[in-house]
């Protein structure tokens, strides 16, 4: 009888076990940070400035790359593969401000120079 009842705990351990391992598989993956990060990047006019477009596109293909890796049920190299695109759609966030910047800085210069100029 105890054999029996020992047999039927483990069975039912391996049970809840592969449950919840498959419970996990199923989890969908997150994209809505990266999805959200390459919009503001668009948004940020990254596609006009070559080093932004760049990171742009790299985080383009890691999203899609991620989604491949998550529907053959690789949830951990997904992951990685978002935490790339998010990194990357930041980064061409930045980049594109930063060319926004040099932008305006040098349009300053230009209308103090003329300023100065102009004063003479």
């Amino acid at each position: 009888m105890k054999q029996v009842s020992k047999i039927g705990i483990m069975l039912f351990v391996v049970a809840v076990v592969a449950g919840i391992i498959g419970g996990c598989a199923n989890v969908p993956l997150r994209t809505e940070a990266s999805t959200s990060g390459i919009s503001t990047a668009e948004e940020a006019g990254a596609a006009k400035t070559p080093q932004a477009s760049l990171h742009l596109q790299l985080a383009k293909e890691e999203l899609e790359s991620a989604k491949m890796l998550a529907n053959k049920g690789d949830k951990e190299k997904a992951d990685s593969m978002l935490m790339r695109s998010e990194a990357d759609a930041e980064l061409a966030v930045v980049l594109s401000h930063e060319d926004a910047e040099k932008t305006e800085a040098q349009a300053a210069v230009e209308r103090a120079q003329q300023l100065r100029k102009d004063n003479q």
